[in-house]
């Protein structure tokens, strides 16, 4: 109604790819112009610490006490294929160009998304083994690879690897673009 306004939608892994996935697959496909930035602790954090989407196989959480069972789902890859105009992913470990991801992704006309994966000392660190945020800091960093370097990779070695970088930046026509453009033939008609 208001294509004036730049909408961005904050939210975490759980209400973002848990509870609010049809959404979030919707507004990317639909290309709506807003901007959503999720931040990943890969765990339930603040209701318990328990299993979510993003949760790295073989990862215990209070709700799987031996190990996830479950490959955890990969929020950018997800809105890239159901068509995102702009895609990245930084961890909180990368202030610099997680800075500049947000920008773009607030300059993209169309679905920008934003992936932060970041560290959870309590809910996820304390069960992951970590001492403290730091160390979970450290750990983000040294486990992140480049878009580019994951090519090099296999499957296996990128299991326990946290790809970073600009996944997508393409234009296509909003939804409401598309919408007006369909209501100005009409009028003619």
């Amino acid at each position: 109604m208001r294509p004036d306004l730049k909408v961005v939608v904050f939210g975490g892994d759980g209400d973002i790819v848990g509870i609010g996935l049809s959404h979030l697959i919707h507004a990317a496909r639909r290309n709506l112009d807003i901007t959503v930035i999720m931040v990943n602790n890969m765990i339930y954090g603040m209701t318990g610490g328990q299993v979510a989407a993003t949760t790295p196989l073989n990862m215990r959480t209070t709700t799987t006490p031996y190990g996830g069972f479950e490959h955890p789902l990969d929020p950018v890859q997800l809105v890239v294929s159901a068509g995102a105009c702009y895609a990245a992913r930084w961890t909180t470990a990368h202030q610099d160009q997680l800075k500049e991801a947000i920008k773009k992704a607030l300059t993209t006309k169309g679905f920008g998304f934003v992936e932060v994966v970041s560290q959870c000392p309590t809910a996820y660190g304390r069960r992951a083994g970590f001492r403290n945020a730091g160390e979970m800091l450290t750990w983000l960093k040294e486990q992140s690879v480049t878009t580019e370097e994951a090519k090099r990779l296999t499957e296996k070695e990128l299991e326990s690897k946290v790809v970073v970088g600009e996944f997508v930046s393409r234009s296509r026509p909003s939804l409401t673009e598309m919408i007006q453009a369909v209501l100005k033939e009409a009028r003619k008609s």
